[in-house]
């Protein structure tokens, strides 16, 4: 099986020369109304699919990829803060993309673009549903239709998320390099430091970014319990969290154990299948490419599959605890901790895609489960922007 082009350093997802990916979790937001950016809670564990090959998925190990736990509901956002150099990113939420809303095809698409900008995407939380917007998100099982997959495709079997990074082809690359060298050579920094426009300073990212990578935890709330793995500071606790929503009892039932091989080996049990639908609406742009197609290069440097796993399926595959369940919202509002709006003043929105705005959330398939929601003041909201290779390789696979 070939490498990937992808490497794994902590928590983070190394892809190519220039890209880096986190997952974060976050705050789910209540379907109904438009909100600013939720906080970072802590990264999503992340573990090589191949260190596993007595306990995945048989399915898993021929895809390869990485794989992270998550909470049925559970939100999540896609940091790209350690991104060094452009990279046009496409994200693909059960072989759909994000930015589009058409099947996945493997290869850069301008009309309608398919792919993020890095680096001035600093992040993504959701799909491009909206002007202005995206909707969160938000993890469920498949089988229920309420996936973003099922919704667009009428079918759910690819699941997960899918990534693959193009760099800049070498003429514009080079061209690229030597434009920061002259920046750096002749634009004094500002007071605190400059940094390229995507870059955010550590501090600034939501949840509070320190340098190393991961989010610290917010003050003014506990720490939680120990995880397997722990993010930096590790997400925040809440006063009485509220507990994940009950998946259905065919996802979410206790695992006995592995099986074993009449020659007494283990026989991987089938793991319950997990994709991303979407939740609430919140104020984010979807970056315009401002480069010419030719600027990229014409195949990928790198393209990883995420999997999807569940907190019990995570246990029995790993041996270790997953993340404790997801912080209550209105615990964390109460507490008086930040929320964030980011504005970039040179960037262009991309048209949202007509077929990811016609997308439900999955309370519309699942059922509503909403808490009281307290919009956060005024004063909570921070405005954000216009401010050799480490880690183990990923094997790819057949996706």
């Amino acid at each position: 099986m070939a490498e990937s082009g992808v490497r794994v350093e902590g928590n983070a997802l190394l892809l190519g020369e220039g890209a880096q990916v986190r997952f974060m979790r976050t705050l789910r937001l209540p379907e109904t109304g438009t909100h600013n950016l939720p906080p970072g809670l802590g990264e999503f564990p992340l573990r090589r699919v191949e260190d596993y090959p007595d306990t995945v998925p048989a399915d898993w190990l021929a895809k390869g990829g990485v794989m992270l736990p998550v909470y049925l509901r559970e939100a999540m956002w896609l940091s790209f803060g350690g991104t060094r150099e452009p990279t046009a990113l496409q994200v693909g939420v059960g072989k759909v993309c994000a930015v589009s809303g058409e099947r996945w095809t493997g290869a850069l698409g301008r009309r309608p673009q398919n792919y993020l900008v890095l680096l001035r995407q600093p992040w993504l939380d959701g799909i491009n549903s909206g002007t202005g917007t995206v909707r969160q998100f938000v993890a469920v099982p498949l089988g229920l239709g309420a996936t973003v997959e099922g919704q667009v495709t009428g079918e759910e079997t690819a699941g997960g998320v899918q990534l693959q990074a193009f760099p800049l082809g070498a003429k514009a690359l080079a061209r690229w390099r030597e434009e920061e060298r002259e920046r750096a050579r002749t634009v004094r920094a500002p007071r605190g430091g400059g940094l390229p426009y995507g870059t955010l300073p550590p501090g600034s990212e939501p949840g509070g970014g320190y340098a190393g990578g991961g989010y610290g935890a917010a003050p003014g709330m506990p720490a939680p319990p120990p995880m397997a793995a722990p993010a930096p500071g590790g997400p925040p606790g809440a006063p009485a969290p509220a507990p994940a929503a009950s998946a259905p009892a065919s996802a979410w039932a206790s695992a006995a154990g592995p099986q074993r091989r009449s020659g007494g080996g283990p026989v991987p049990q089938a793991a319950p299948a997990m994709g991303l639908g979407v939740g609430g609406s919140m104020r984010q742009e979807v970056y315009r490419d401002d480069r010419k197609a030719k600027d990229w290069a014409s195949e990928p440097a790198a393209r990883v599959f995420v999997h999807l796993v569940t907190p019990p399926a995570w246990r029995r595959i790993t041996g270790e605890e997953p993340p404790p369940s997801p912080v209550d919202r209105a615990a964390y509002t109460k507490a008086g901790l930040p929320w964030f709006d980011y504005y970039d003043e040179g960037g262009a929105d991309l048209g949202p895609s007509g077929t990811l705005g016609q997308v439900q959330p999955v309370g519309e398939w699942l059922g509503t489960d909403e808490a009281p929601w307290a919009e956060p003041s005024p004063g909570q909201i921070a405005p954000l922007g216009d401010v050799p290779r480490p880690g183990k390789p990923v094997q790819d696979g057949d996706w």
